[in-house]
């Protein structure tokens, strides 16, 4: 795999290549690895699944979605 014809061979030459990003509308673009690591195991109860807002796409909904932000509780 490559981008811009360089070989993407690290994650510092990936994270460089996005970090120099732009366009003509000014976009600035930050871009930082992040080496920490994600619990394993994680459960999710049924009650939490159910609490999130996903609207499944068209296409592949079981794949492809969005999801929402909760509303805030006053």
């Amino acid at each position: 795999m490559n981008w811009r014809g360089k070989p993407l061979r690290t994650y510092e030459t990936v994270v460089n290549l996005i970090g120099n990003t732009t366009n003509s509308g000014g976009l600035v673009v930050s871009a930082t690895i992040d080496r920490r690591r994600d619990p394993i195991g994680k459960k999710i109860t049924p009650k939490q699944m159910s609490e999130l807002t996903i609207e499944p796409h068209t296409f592949h909904g079981d794949w492809n979605y969005t999801t929402h932000p909760r509303p805030i509780a006053p």
